[in-house]
C-alpha cells in the first residue's frame, strides 16, 4: 500500500522512470519521474544544509513552476512538512502565517526576496531564507536519503484564507494526501496516458492535491504555466496534449467570454473538472454547449485535501446543480443539534474519512469546534442530500440571509441574476434592516460591452425571484472580492467602496 508521498514518487520512478511527469505549458523544460526522485534527494540535501531536519516545517513563497513542484514534492518526500504561502495574502497576513507556522526555512523566488527579507526581520525568531531561482539545474548534485516518513507524519500545513478572522493552519498528514490522490485518480478514471493543464496556484489545496499529487497516484502528468491566461488556455491544453482540465467557476466565466478553439483540436480533452466554488447551472450548460467538453462538478475543502464530493464521469448519471456524491469518504447532513437528517432536508454538510485533516495547528478550540463527538467534520456548508446520494450546496451557514425570519440562500439569488445576458458575475449578501432584520444586497459584474439600467434589472429580479427575494440594493462593480481558491468572499462585499456609498 502507498501511504506516503515518497511511496507514490518511488513507485512511479520504478515503474516508468523515463516518462515525463511535469512540463512547462509554454516552454520546453520538463522532468521525468526518475529525475523527480533524484531531485527529491537533492532537496533533502539543500534543506539539511540550511540546518533543517525532517519533521520541521518549510515555507514556500513561490509562484507556479517546475522548480516549485520539485521543492514541494522533494520536501515531503524527505519527511518535511511544507507550508505553501498564499501569494495574494496581505503583508500582515503573510507575516502571521510565516510566524505561526514555526517554519525553520523559507524558500522564496527572486521577485519576493526583498519583501520577505523585510518581513522576516519583523518576526522575533530566526528563520533562514533561501532564494530559489527557476533554473532546474540550480540544485546541487549532492543527495541525501532521509529516513522514510511515517504515514501519520505531518506533510502539509496549509492556511485557510482567514475571511472571518486570522488564518487557520490545516494539518494534513502523509496518509491524508495519498488517500485523496488515489481517490481522485479512481473517481475520474485517470491513467498514465492522462495529462492535466495545471493552471491553479499550488498554494491552494485544489492544485496541490488534484493537479500535483493525483498524477503521482495514477502515473499521469501535468503541464504547468506560471498562471492562468484565458487567452492562452486552449492553446496550452492543445499543444501539451492535455486530456483533462481542472478549473474553478471564475475561469469558466472568462473562457466563455473568449475565443472558441476548433473542436478537432480539443477532441483529446476528455472532461473539464470544476471545483472550489459552486458552478452556476447556466454556466455549466453554456460551457458544455460551446466547447463540447463535459463538465464534472466537484467540491471539497482544504480540511479534506480538496475533493470530498464528485459527480460521476458518465454524463447521463450527473445531476445539474449537484456537487455529486461523497468521494474518498462519507458525508451526511446534520441539524442544529448535530443529528443526522434524512434525504431532502436542509442542514449542515459533514464529512469523515481518511482524507480528513488532523486538526488546526496550535488551535485546539477551533479543532474541537470543527468536529462532532463521533468524528464528523463540520463543513459550515448548508445543503441537502437527495434519495440517490447526490449532495446539493445552497450556501454557507455564516452567509445565510435571514429576512423576516425566512432563510434565503445567496446562491439562489446569484443564479437567478446570472440568467440575464448582460451579467457576467453576481453575488448576494445580507445587510442589516430594521424592519426585516436583514435585507438583500447584490453586487453585479457586467459582461464587456454591455450596459444595464437599475430599473430594467429590478424588473428582471421581480420576474425571476419574486418580490420577497428580490434584492433591495443593486451595486454594479468591476470585480468581486475572492479568496485564493476563486471563491467569492461575500462578507467582504460590504467593504467595497461602491457598496459602502450605496447603503450609507
Amino acid at each position: 500500500m502507498k501511504h506516503t508521498v515518497r511511496d507514490l514518487i518511488e513507485q512511479q520512478a520504478l515503474e516508468q522512470g523515463s516518462k515525463v511527469f511535469a512540463c512547462e505549458a509554454d516552454g520546453q523544460a520538463s522532468f521525468t519521474f526518475a529525475q523527480l526522485a533524484q531531485s527529491c534527494r537533492q532537496v533533502a540535501a539543500l534543506l539539511t544544509a540550511q540546518g533543517s531536519k525532517p519533521g520541521d516545517t518549510v515555507s514556500l513563497v513561490m509562484p507556479n513552476g517546475l522548480q516549485t513542484l520539485r521543492l514541494l514534492l522533494g520536501a515531503m518526500h524527505g519527511g518535511w512538512c511544507v507550508n505553501p504561502v498564499n501569494l495574494l495574502s496581505q503583508p500582515e497576513q503573510m507575516r502571521y502565517v510565516l510566524n505561526h507556522s514555526d517554519c525553520k526555512v523559507v524558500l522564496v523566488s527572486p521577485d519576493w526576496a526583498d519583501t520577505l527579507e523585510k518581513m522576516l526581520g519583523l518576526i522575533d525568531r530566526p528563520i533562514k531564507m533561501w532564494v530559489c531561482h527557476p533554473d532546474l539545474n540550480e540544485l546541487t548534485a549532492q543527495e541525501v536519503q532521509t529516513p522514510a516518513p511515517e504515514a501519520t507524519s505531518l506533510a502539509l500545513l496549509m492556511y485557510t484564507s482567514g475571511t472571518t478572522g486570522v488564518p487557520k493552519g490545516v494539518m494534513l498528514s502523509q496518509s491524508n494526501l495519498t488517500a485523496n490522490a488515489i481517490a481522485i485518480s479512481n473517481e475520474h478514471a485517470l491513467s498514465p496516458t492522462d495529462r492535466v493543464l495545471a493552471v491553479l496556484p499550488l498554494y491552494h489545496i485544489n492544485a496541490f492535491a488534484v493537479t500535483m499529487l493525483a498524477p503521482l497516484a495514477h502515473g499521469g502528468s501535468l503541464a504547468i504555466p506560471p498562471k492562468f491566461s484565458a487567452a492562452r488556455f486552449w492553446r496550452q491544453a492543445i499543444d501539451r496534449q492535455c486530456t483533462w482540465i481542472n478549473v474553478v467557476p471564475t475561469m469558466i466565466s472568462y473562457l466563455l467570454e473568449g475565443s472558441k478553439p476548433d473542436r478537432s483540436e480539443t477532441v483529446g480533452i476528455r472532461f473539464c473538472r470544476s471545483a472550489s466554488a459552486a458552478l452556476a447551472p447556466d454556466h455549466l450548460q453554456a460551457f458544455e454547449a460551446r466547447f463540447e467538453i463535459g463538465v464534472v462538478e466537484t467540491m471539497g475543502l482544504t480540511e479534506t485535501v480538496a475533493p470530498s464530493f464528485s459527480n460521476p464521469m458518465a454524463s447521463a448519471l450527473r445531476k445539474l446543480g449537484s456537487v455529486g456524491k461523497a468521494s474518498g469518504g462519507q458525508a451526511c447532513v446534520l441539524d442544529a443539534q448535530l443529528n443526522q437528517l434524512p434525504a431532502g432536508q436542509t442542514g449542515e454538510i459533514a464529512i469523515r474519512g481518511p482524507h480528513v485533516m488532523r486538526g488546526y495547528y496550535k488551535n485546539e478550540q477551533a479543532t474541537q469546534e470543527a468536529f462532532t463527538s463521533d468524528g464528523w467534520l463540520r463543513t459550515g456548508d448548508l445543503g441537502h442530500c437527495d434519495s440517490d446520494g447526490f449532495f446539493f450546496v445552497t450556501g454557507r451557514i455564516k452567509e445565510l440571509i435571514i429576512k423576516g425570519g425566512e432563510n434565503i440562500a445567496p446562491r439562489e439569488i446569484d443564479e437567478a441574476l446570472l440568467r440575464h445576458p448582460a451579467i457576467l458575475e453576481a453575488a448576494a449578501v445580507a445587510i442589516p434592516d430594521r424592519h426585516y432584520g436583514q435585507e438583500i444586497l447584490v453586487c453585479v459584474v457586467l459582461r464587456p460591452g454591455h450596459a444595464l439600467e437599475q430599473t430594467s434589472l429590478r424588473e428582471f429580479c421581480l420576474e425571476h425571484l419574486g418580490r420577497f427575494k428580490s434584492p433591495r440594493h443593486i451595486c454594479f462593480v468591476q470585480d468581486l472580492p475572492r479568496g485564493p481558491s476563486g471563491k467569492v468572499q461575500r462578507l467582504k462585499l460590504l467593504e467595497l467602496p461602491e457598496c459602502i456609498a450605496l447603503i450609507a
